[in-house]
């Protein structure tokens, strides 16, 4: 096992790893630039650098600049969160080039799979369903010829990243052009690449995710799903699992054919698949994501199992200590994910308290939220013999959050976790349309 670990990341996330390495009695260090120099995670960590100033090219993207701090800190491994450089293949080379382990999947399988057209052809050779689509299309006449093909409406796609963005929604050839040239821009921006694949649009559907964990020995198993149909722009907002819209048949097996692929591609690490669920119950692949998901929280309230202790013991080589049938998936959890709508200080914070009541943040009072970083304040997540007591006590934990000096997305959460389609459970992806 590691006695140190670097944490390539900020906020919330770099807050959770440090807890985490701390009940692992494994030493930390954390990165940080010169505007988050009062951040919770440097405090927390036994040791802390400042790496930059206040772009994230200088500072949490900065590869060598972390490298050479890992290095000379004495860490023997780095943990990179997610976002910045989690699914970054060149970045996990250099770890491995220069005596460190990166906590994730090798950096071969990144290169592999990170491209999500061509992992869509890699999982066709599975006994799961893959939305229908191309590989990488290089020009708008290319697009042009293959959402004739598919048939409108299609959907264009970054080949790399996540977080939603480089996604169009084409619903007529008159559209191609424009979103082609935006998502692709849009692409190179976030991701420095700019390629783009298309599949055909699923309507009406659900988002829901399986929770994967493989390791070295050829162990791998599920945690269940988790339902993330409540998004804006792909912004996820709220998470639950199990999925309301899921029958334990069904569940079970789409968890035997998600591990039996995940072995199959040789998969190492935590990991997660996604899919849409259409109306008559059917499940498409879309992408996996090869790091730490923002919602394993959720998971973790379920199941009782720590993802990230676990990223931790995967790349020590150490194997999985419990089977799928040891996995129980009794009750329900939700997440609310608290975003920042304004920048400013915070002058007070309440978290609320109770059984089975959990909010993850990196806020402290006095606290400065920057226009630098995504807006994720926290996540508030609450756990529940029944769907019905945990959508009670995520009112009542709303209720009780108070972030004051900061405008934020509460009331909004609030609104939507007593919306009749929500507390029924028959929501899809376009209830924020």
């Amino acid at each position: 096992m590691f006695s140190k670990i670097l944490i390539a990341n900020r906020g919330e996330i770099a807050v959770r790893i440090i807890r985490a390495c701390k009940e692992m009695g494994i030493a930390t260090v954390a990165v940080y630039l010169e505007a988050d120099q009062n951040a919770l995670h440097v405090a927390l960590a036994d040791e802390s650098y400042c790496i930059g100033k206040a772009e994230a090219s200088e500072s949490y993207l900065n590869e060598t600049q972390i490298i050479s701090t890992a290095i000379l800190s004495g860490a023997q491994a780095i943990h990179p969160g997610y976002g910045f450089l989690s699914e970054n293949a060149h970045f996990a080379g250099l770890c491995r080039k220069n005596g460190l382990v990166f906590i994730g999947p090798d950096p071969e399988s990144m290169e592999r799979l990170s491209d999500k057209a061509v992992l869509k052809e890699l999982i066709r050779t599975t006994r799961l369903s893959v939305i229908p689509g191309t590989t990488a299309v290089g020009s708008v006449e290319e697009a042009r010829m293959a959402a004739e093909q598919i048939g409108y409406p299609v959907m264009l796609k970054a080949c790399a990243g996540g977080g939603g963005r480089g996604i169009r929604l084409i619903r007529t050839p008159d559209e191609l052009e424009e979103s082609y040239l935006q998502a692709t821009s849009e692409a190179v921006a976030a991701f420095g690449d700019g390629s783009v694949y298309l599949e055909k649009y699923i309507f009406p559907a659900r988002h829901v995710e399986l929770q994967i964990l493989a390791d070295e020995s050829g162990n791998a198993v599920c945690l269940g799903d988790r339902d993330c149909s409540l998004q804006r722009r792909n912004q996820k907002l709220i998470e639950e699992t199990p999925s309301p819209a899921v029958t334990e048949s069904s569940r079970r097996e789409m968890i035997e054919q998600a591990v039996e692929a995940v072995r199959q591609i040789g998969y190492v690490g935590a990991g997660t698949m996604e899919f849409l669920l259409d109306r008559d119950g059917n499940f498409w692949f879309m992408e996996m994501n090869v790091r730490l998901q923002v919602e394993h929280c959720v998971t973790e309230m379920l199941t009782g199992f720590d993802l990230v202790k676990w990223q931790i013991r995967i790349a020590a080589g150490i194997p999985l200590d419990f089977t799928q049938q040891e996995v129980r998936m009794q009750g329900t959890a939700i997440e609310c994910r608290i975003n920042a709508r304004s920048c400013g200080t915070l002058r007070m914070l309440h978290v609320p308290g109770g059984p089975s009541v959990r909010f993850d943040t990196c806020l402290i009072e006095g606290t400065t939220i920057s226009p630098y970083y995504d807006s994720l304040l926290g996540k508030l997540i609450v756990y529940a013999k029944t769907r019905e007591e945990a959508l009670r006590k995520l009112r009542a934990s709303l209720c009780e959050l108070v972030i004051d000096g900061i405008d934020t997305n509460l009331k909004e959460q609030l609104r939507i976790v007593e919306d009749d389609r929500f507390t029924s459970g028959e929501y899809d992806l376009t209830f924020m349309t």
